[in-house]
């Protein structure tokens, strides 16, 4: 909003009297009479202010222009569009547009209100005060236009784990530019945007760089929108649908608990899952056939009598077309007068894919392991040495002590007699 001063009355007067005198004789004294005359009718505007305010309005609402004045003495207000085309002159409107209509007309106030509001409305809109000297305040229409279209585009409907994709979305015409934020699910993300200006209006497009992983499956990707026109979360989104290798997991449905002995049955489940779901799970024995007495039956695995001759790694794999997993069951079977719990017994979940599988640690686990087991065997082994070496500590000392006693004994017996 601005103000500025016309030409005063005084001015306008003696331009007035330089054309009176131009003038031919008989119409001199009519110009004179009548300047003379408008000038007495035209107030001083001595403590008179004109004032006015900005107005800022979404397209298609309504717009108010309020040109107010303080101490008014009764001068003329009159309101210009951007064209200065009069819209209102007090309280006749000679624009024939029937958008704009008169809210309130008083000595100190021109109130209008302009309908259905349009981006072509924009610009300087002018109130005038007659007074001496007359005023002049402006007031500016800014018009703000929401997103006129917002979408999302993800370049690969279905995406596999571990792969970088590019998602897109637009929020076209809008004024001013508007600002894009990207969120997987709660977690806000970071995109990179660029703006087009054509014919005032503006068109953002927003990309994000995302690596999916499989707990994204499912997950929305939303493109939320902030303007100044729209209130609330203006936003869309896309679900995510990525494809992972199984998951596999062994379960021993039986026994249920406690020490797995001679004689006794085994039963093992193989539970896989995967996008898309494996459709193979197979049994396989680590480094040795499996028993003739075990049975297979999709992902079940029932030993019956065990014996000694079972102990080893059973493994279960699954696949799909994204890649391979196992999971590893390590079976230990114990005498039927075994009571203590083992040290090690049972599952081994391994649940890397085949292609991806670290070698070293699954050395080093199985090692480990193999190495608990041993360490059984071992302390009975090292006790069983420890009570011999004991006993033939104890069998030496008795021999020493039983020869240092005869030794005497045994000289004298052998010795040839003097006569």
């Amino acid at each position: 909003m601005a103000s500025a001063v016309l030409p005063s009355g005084s001015q306008c007067a003696a331009a007035a009297a330089v054309a009176a005198a131009a003038a031919p004789p008989g119409l001199r004294l009519r110009l004179l009479l009548l300047l003379f005359s408008a000038a007495a009718l035209i107030p001083t505007g001595d403590g008179q202010n004109l004032f006015t305010k900005d107005v800022t309005v979404i397209e298609g609402e309504v717009a108010t222009i309020s040109c107010q004045v303080n101490k008014s003495d009764d001068s003329v207000i009159q309101l210009l569009n951007p064209n200065r085309q009069t819209i209102y002159f007090r309280d006749f409107r000679p624009l024939k547009d029937s958008r704009f209509q008169l809210l309130n007309f008083s000595s100190s106030e021109l109130k209008v209100s302009l309908t259905n509001v349009s981006i072509s409305d924009e610009g300087r809109y002018f109130c005038q005060l007659y007074t001496d000297p007359p005023q002049e305040s402006y007031t500016t229409i800014t018009v703000l236009v929401p997103p006129r279209n917002l979408m999302i585009d993800i370049q690969k409907d279905t995406a596999v784990e571990g792969e970088e994709i590019e998602v897109n979305c637009t929020a076209m015409a809008s004024k001013p530019a508007t600002t894009i934020r990207w969120f997987k699910g709660n977690t806000e993300l970071k995109g990179k945007s660029e703006v087009e200006e054509w014919s005032d209006m503006y068109t953002v497009t927003s990309q994000l760089m995302l690596k999916v992983h499989k707990e994204d499956d499912g997950v929305p990707v939303i493109c939320q929108v902030e303007h100044p026109a729209v209130t609330g979360n203006l936003q869309t989104q896309r679900y995510l649908e990525v494809q992972y290798k199984p998951q596999v997991h062994i379960q021993m449905t039986y026994p249920l608990q406690g020490l797995t002995r001679e004689g006794d049955a085994l039963e093992l489940t193989c539970e896989a899952i995967g996008k898309p779901q494996p459709v193979m799970v197979t049994w396989v024995r680590v480094d040795d056939e499996m028993p003739q007495h075990a049975v297979l039956s999709g992902p079940n695995l029932f030993i019956n009598n065990l014996n000694k001759t079972d102990n080893g790694t059973y493994r279960c794999e699954a696949s799909n077309i994204v890649g391979k997993a196992h999971s590893d069951y390590m079976l230990y079977v114990y005498d039927t007068t075994a009571t203590t719990e083992p040290a090690v017994h049972g599952l081994t979940q391994l649940p890397n894919s085949a292609e991806e599988l670290d070698s070293e640690d699954l050395s080093d686990s199985r090692a480990g392991e193999e190495g608990s087991i041993r360490a059984v065997d071992h302390a009975v082994i090292g006790g069983v040495v420890a009570v011999v070496v004991f006993a033939m500590l104890c069998l030496l000392i008795i021999l020493g002590r039983y020869f240092a006693r005869h030794k005497g004994l045994f000289s004298l017996t052998s010795s040839p007699r003097i006569k």
